[in-house]
């Protein structure tokens, strides 16, 4: 992987308790979950891209209401006809 660096605004650090560390996890996660829905990485990559397990990112994508998988009908029917 690649590194660049990031500008963010003073307002993400609304409240003392905010640090770098937490702005930049996050920024790093909602950049990855971008890219995911934008089709341009795959869930294993905005995982590394977030520091965080494949698990982990797809249960915290979950969580914020965001699909990680994008399957058409004739894929969906697959999935289900194997279990």
């Amino acid at each position: 992987m690649k590194s660049i660096t990031l500008e963010v605004p003073d307002s993400l650090f609304w409240h003392p308790a905010k640090s770098a560390d937490t702005v930049e996890r996050r920024s790093r996660f909602l950049l990855a979950l971008k890219y995911i829905e934008l089709g341009e990485i795959t869930s294993g990559q905005a995982a590394a891209m977030s520091g965080i397990s494949r698990v982990q990112f797809l249960t915290d994508a979950s969580r914020l209401g965001v699909a990680v998988a994008d399957l058409d009908d004739d894929e969906l029917r697959a999935e289900f006809h194997s279990l």
